[in-house]
């Protein structure tokens, strides 16, 4: 029985990549996305603007015109997924980081004409991570999502660590730099520019202590700074070579001993999607 509209609509631009044409209209959408943000960069240039402003300008309705229909359309199939299906299907999706990006690739071209969007018109690019579904086919990015939300808790530990750090020695770079140098540090908010940038170990030099007690303190500072960047560095590095070592035990037990064998090496499952297809299962 062949697929209702909506839902074969629903398949070819967000379903599973599993059909030569769904793969051909998200690679065309994915050139054209890239076209779009050269064409934006490119169009910066006097002598390409002067030379070749008509034609990108007829690229630029183009692409408007596609891009605008692929919105509608993701629009019309909201309701075909399963954590956007009930009464205002539609009106969630649109609300949703995705759909907001989509949204800003299109307006900028309906504003005023004296007003400079580019920038918002850069957008463009973001939208490849939703269009190729990079996240759900590539190991890498899949792999990485996986980390950042298991050691979330202990990432924004470290960033209150971090955050303490930053305001106790900018109060005190204040307290020993603002009577030798009370133009570059004006303040405890002004000195926090210094704080980032030692913390970071950047030293763009544009703020640096002249006093005995100032210099002790910021190369204490950016010793530390070095330790706080090398402990999430490290956590994340562990995770990462253990979730694919996980990854690459569950691939294997796929190949040899099916998907029953597999089950043992995978992560818990999520209750509400699809160990399979990773798809949300319906409510």
């Amino acid at each position: 029985m062949p697929l209702p509209l909506r839902a074969h609509v629903h398949r070819l631009l967000d379903g599973p990549a599993r059909s030569r044409a769904a793969t051909i209209v998200r690679t065309a959408l994915a050139a054209l996305i890239v076209a779009n943000v050269a064409a934006v960069v490119v169009e910066t240039v006097p002598g390409v603007q002067q030379a070749a402003g008509h034609a990108l300008l007829t690229f630029e309705v183009v692409s408007l015109v596609v891009f605008s229909i692929e919105y509608l359309l993701r629009l019309w199939s909201a309701p075909e997924q399963p954590h956007l299906r009930g009464r205002f299907a539609r009106l969630r999706w649109a609300v949703t980081p995705a759909a907001l990006i989509d949204l800003l690739a299109i307006v900028p071209a309906f504003l005023p004409a004296h007003l400079d969007l580019r920038l918002l018109r850069l957008a463009r690019l973001l939208r490849l991570l939703r269009v190729a579904k990079l996240g759900r086919y590539s190991l890498a990015l899949r792999t990485l999502q996986h980390v950042l939300r298991q050691k979330a808790p202990d990432l924004l530990s470290l960033a209150f660590v971090l955050l303490i750090l930053l305001v106790l020695s900018s109060s005190l770079m204040f307290l020993l730099e603002h009577d030798a140098q009370p133009e570059a540090f004006s303040s405890i908010p002004a000195t926090m520019w210094w704080g980032i940038v030692t913390l970071t170990t950047i030293g763009y030099g544009d703020m640096t202590p002249v006093t005995i007690a100032g210099r002790l303190l910021g190369a204490v500072v950016a010793l530390l700074g070095i330790g706080m960047f090398a402990l999430p560095a490290g956590l994340l590095g562990a995770a990462f070579v253990e979730e694919l070592g996980r990854e690459r035990q569950r691939r294997a037990a796929v190949r040899s001993d099916g998907p029953g064998l597999a089950a043992a090496h995978e992560r818990p499952a999520d209750p509400h999607t699809c160990p399979h297809c990773r798809q949300p299962l319906p409510e």
